[in-house]
């Protein structure tokens, strides 16, 4: 199903009078219409068209490579409304810091997300492990929230959901605070109320996106 009303395509006006709070809302919204099957009415290539000049996402959202997880699909948005970064296990580095500080600095975006997801195949290998060519580096940044769960005493491997589900959680609260931590401009940008930053998880089985309140940053 659509919805009958029509989505404008953002502008720099519109990008402006979005708050963190406003912008987070959106996602909600968005991922709400996205559980129940039902979706904004959007003339894409209408957008494609609007967007030629510029374009004004009034979010970047941070999450796994994942097939399941589009940023765009599970929280109904259109071209020009998100800035959409995607690598396995939704980890951070500097060309990802880099991007972000594009995003929000250059760009205005209002808010970050750090999206995990259920059942993810990154945090699975790192629960293992695993070693293989380049993806030993990768894994090995999501390693310490391996480490840092500590509830699990025994079965700490991929055989073990829970203890899955808990590492995913863990990456993506440590993920929020070495965003802050390893980029000052957006900290500050944080840190004076001009965009918020907030961590959560999508379940791959439900499409149902959860936010995590202690991750949560608003600013004003």
């Amino acid at each position: 199903m659509k919805y009958k009303i029509k989505m404008k395509t953002l502008t720099k006006e519109m990008q402006t009078a979005t708050t963190s709070s406003m912008a987070l809302n959106l996602l909600i919204e968005g991922n709400k219409r996205f559980v129940n099957n039902l979706k904004i009415n959007r003339d894409l290539l209408q957008q494609a068209n609007e967007t030629t000049d510029g374009q004004y996402p009034f979010a970047v959202i941070l999450s796994c490579i994942d097939s399941r997880t589009s940023a765009e699909l599970i929280f109904d948005q259109g071209l020009g409304d998100i800035f959409s970064i995607r690598i396995a296990g939704n980890i951070i580095n500097e060309d990802i810091l880099g991007s972000m500080e594009f995003a929000c600095k250059v760009a205005g975006s209002k808010i970050i997300v750090v999206l995990g997801h259920t059942k993810c195949g990154a945090v699975k290998g790192a629960c293992d492990h695993v070693e293989m060519g380049n993806l030993t580096a990768l894994l090995t940044k999501i390693r310490p929230a391996v480490d840092e769960e500590t509830l699990t005493t025994e079965n700490r491997n991929s055989n073990n959901s829970v203890f899955v589900e808990n590492v995913s959680t863990i990456n993506v609260k440590r993920t929020v605070k070495s965003i802050m931590h390893r980029s000052i401009i957006l900290k500050e940008m944080i840190e004076s109320g001009q965009i918020g930053i907030v961590g959560g998880t999508h379940d791959i089985s439900t499409g149902e996106v959860i936010f995590y309140p202690e991750t949560m940053n608003l600013g004003l």
